[in-house]
């Protein structure tokens, strides 16, 4: 039987290599300012863009490294050698007091922009736990408690950064405003959101924000989140809702997304047809909870095995998982761990579901799991070790079980961020 596992890493690999900040932020640099570059960075390819960024104004364009400065807030395990740009390794998925620093930092650099400046603004996903700059009223542990209830909710991202950017000073629209006395503000963003919409990369600290506080409250609602008082409270305060359309903070900003996930999953596309497979692209904005979406895909698998089509099956996206049990995982695990539910009976089927900045779910650590990867080896061990994919799935633990079946995928931090990606080869 063939081994489809040095495949399956190829198409990840491909969907990394497409976003990386390497091949894709220089061509989108705006040219040099008569004052300073101020670079603030967010997010977990914060770091990287930084240096990337350092690359082509020093040694491309020949700028004199004094008239560059900045701050990049990254995720814990995400750092790159930067040469003027400081950089501070904060918390994720779960915000911490390096973040709180990261983001006061960079509030207080915008603050220093002239009309001869430019403040330069790159963001990817996760620069909504790395910038964290709680409200008037709300301490960092009660912004914490209200993180953990939207984590654990299954809400989609897009919601969870609706309550987010109206318990900030620096979501929102609101780093927009504090630079508001630059020359020119440039955003150039790595989404990691379904459909691209600029206010939720990174909770949209530089464009208009459409949801409002009435927003976040019905959310709280329909989630029965347990909020601290004082951040419910932080709710019903007018100061607090975000910067609209029309502000004078929007009147010289501009924004750019330089690397989307329906890019990486093309590039994925690519590597599956070129190994002689065809291809179902079920698109790159997938949503929905982790094991239902598992079990839809397995079932197109069976089809396409029952007509003897050689496919591919590739989907972006971002899942949600709803946590009832103890267990440690993420969506992509979660997804894979379904899987081997509903293909137990097929072997000659492979899957690889990651998530491309090479942590799915865990504790915020360089050596979380980036996802899982299942074929015959996968049912044989189930087997031999007498596992029960059901009992882990209930608990949550997909991480607990792939760790004994030896599937877990480790590769570390890929300094970029387009969301998941999934496959399953028939």
């Amino acid at each position: 039987m063939t081994d489809h596992r040095p495949l399956l890493r190829s198409i990840f690999d491909a969907a990394i290599a497409a976003a990386h900040p390497d091949r894709v932020l220089a061509a989108h640099l705006p040219p040099p300012p008569r004052g300073r570059i101020i670079c603030l960075a967010a997010g977990k390819s914060a770091a990287a863009m930084a240096a990337a960024a350092e690359r082509h104004y020093f040694d491309n364009l020949g700028l004199e490294p004094s008239r560059l400065v900045g701050i990049a807030t990254t995720r814990h395990g995400h750092r790159v050698p930067t040469r003027r740009v400081e950089v501070i390794e904060a918390g994720h998925p779960m915000p911490d007091a390096a973040g709180v620093r990261g983001a006061e930092a960079s509030l207080a650099l915008a603050t220093t922009a002239t009309p001869d400046d430019l403040l330069l603004v790159l963001l990817s996903g996760g620069g909504s736990a790395n910038w964290i700059a709680p409200t008037e009223g709300v301490t960092l542990a009660q912004k914490q408690q209200a993180t953990r209830s939207l984590l654990r909710s299954g809400a989609p991202i897009g919601e969870v950064n609706t309550v987010r950017k109206h318990l900030s000073r620096i979501k929102g629209g609101r780093l927009a405003r504090t630079g508001r006395h630059a020359g020119q503000i440039v955003t150039l963003a790595i989404s990691d959101v379904p459909r691209d919409e600029p206010s939720a990369i990174a909770s949209g600290p530089t464009v208009p924000d459409p949801s409002t506080l009435t927003d976040a409250r019905a959310l709280v609602a329909r989630y029965q989140l347990e909020l601290d008082p004082a951040v419910a409270a932080a709710l019903t305060d007018t100061r607090n809702e975000s910067v609209k359309d029309g502000d004078a903070a929007f009147s010289r900003a501009r924004f750019e997304i330089i690397a989307r996930p329906r890019q990486s999953l093309d590039a994925a596309i690519q590597v599956a047809r070129n190994a002689g497979f065809e291809v179902a692209d079920l698109g790159a904005d997938l949503e929905g909870e982790a094991r239902d979406v598992a079990a839809a895909h397995a079932q197109l698998a069976r089809e396409a095995r029952a007509n003897g089509r050689k496919l591919a099956i590739l989907s972006g996206g971002e899942l949600t998982v709803t946590v009832r049990g103890q267990g440690r995982g993420g969506p992509n695990q979660e997804y894979a761990l379904a899987l081997t539910q509903n293909l137990s009976d097929l072997p000659d089927v492979a899957a690889l579901a990651a998530d491309t900045d090479g942590a799915d779910g865990g504790a915020g650590n360089a050596d979380d799991p980036a996802g899982a990867l299942i074929d015959a080896t996968t049912f044989a061990k189930i087997a031999a070790l007498q596992l029960d994919p059901a009992a882990y799935l209930a608990n949550n633990d997909a991480t607990g079980f792939f760790a004994q079946t030896g599937d877990l995928l480790i590769t570390g931090p890929t300094l970029t961020n387009v969301n998941d990606i999934r496959v399953i080869l028939v």
